[in-house]
């Protein structure tokens, strides 16, 4: 299948909007882990530019801290649930790849889990030195390759098992980076100065298997499309391969999954004014 950036852009603006009204309660427990690496650096007055903001989740830990933040997201159903939780903050609809703000606009420009989801990532990371002003900071987080990530590799292995890995009809992504290094190699490539990419761990507790599906499929674009594609008479299937694969993280309370994260970091050259 050839890649289509049209294609990827309205996949994942529909599987956002179809998501935005779960994602608080599923998926944003996985997210939520990393938010302070992106905080670091940042100080009070800021302006600081939320990329793929969500429901407002990273915006609002930065008006927390005494920043001056704006979130910005391109799906509609995202931004409604993001006003919604935090009318007293701004939120502005547009597109990572082209933003809708002027240059040198911002001090630093964030975006947790964000980048590796828009069509061209780099022309993301173009835009975000565009708005910074000389000596602002970007910062991202990514989700590390799933043979890191155990919580992703136990749905594929068991999907790969018992259900049919091939079922979604997701286009394929514009790609990511599935490293620290081509993390480091893509803001160079961007212009940054001064980068850093260093892995994050956390732990995302479920039930079991069937919970981690339901959170998947409830707040997520591409993983939910490829769970809402499999012959719904082969999940208990699935779950249970998750459940005897994952016997190792099993505690007192159900699974500890750990997860693997890489956080980025850059800054545009010259000082900061």
């Amino acid at each position: 299948m050839s890649f289509d950036a049209e294609a990827v852009r309205q996949f994942e603006r529909t599987g956002w909007d179809r998501a935005a009204a779960t994602y608080g309660g599923s998926f944003a427990h996985a997210t939520r882990a990393f938010v302070p690496a992106l905080l670091e650096g940042i100080t009070p007055g800021d302006r600081v530019l939320d990329v793929c903001c969500g429901t407002g989740v990273v915006t609002a830990a930065l008006a927390a801290a005494g920043a001056d933040p704006t979130g910005l997201d391109f799906s509609a159903g995202m931004l409604a649930e993001a006003r919604a939780g935090h009318p007293g903050l701004r939120f502005d609809e547009g597109d990572a790849e082209s933003l809708p703000h002027a240059d040198a606009s911002f001090d630093a420009v964030v975006s947790n889990f964000g980048i590796h989801h828009v069509p061209h990532p780099q022309k993301a990371l173009a835009e975000a030195r565009r708005v910074l002003r000389a000596g602002g900071r970007m910062a991202f987080t990514i989700w590390a390759a799933p043979a890191e990530n155990v919580a992703w590799k136990l749905v594929f292995d068991a999907i790969r098992a018992c259900g049919d890995p091939t079922a979604s009809r997701a286009p394929p992504p514009g790609g990511g980076f599935a490293s620290a290094e081509a993390c480091v190699a893509a803001l160079e490539a961007a212009g940054f100065v001064d980068i850093a990419a260093q892995p994050l761990r956390s732990v995302w507790h479920h039930r079991d298997g069937a919970a981690l599906l339901q959170a998947l499929g409830a707040g997520t674009a591409r993983m939910a499309a490829l769970i809402g594609a499999q012959d719904p008479a082969r999940l208990p299937a699935i779950a249970a391969a998750i459940d005897t694969a994952a016997e190792m993280y099993r505690g007192p309370e159900g699974l500890a999954l750990p997860l693997a994260a890489i956080v980025a970091r850059g800054r545009r050259p010259g000082m900061l004014r």
